[in-house]
């Protein structure tokens, strides 16, 4: 299992536009990925579960990657965050 610590820095958090291309983009991969706030965990694959956790600019999350091509993704999820939240 691979996972990353990420602070929001997005004004409006985690929003729609840019969690439906990554929960897209997860779709395309062979891990589970669980998006957690607190004692809150959601799979990342599921919109609006993702959207239903209210995360905030300022939250701090965990993403886990689990499963055979972990190493590749979590990376790749990495910068998606930083790039877009």
């Amino acid at each position: 299992m691979k996972s990353f610590e990420y602070v929001i820095t997005d004004p409006v958090g985690i929003h729609a536009r840019p969690a439906g291309i990554m929960v897209k983009e997860i779709k395309n991969y062979l891990s589970t990925v669980t998006i957690a706030k607190g004692e809150k965990s959601v799979n990342a694959k599921k919109l609006m579960a993702l959207m239903g956790m209210g995360i905030k600019q300022g939250d701090t999350v965990t993403v886990c990657v689990e499963g055979e091509d972990e190493e590749e993704v979590a990376p790749k999820l990495e910068q998606f965050f930083k790039d877009n939240f």
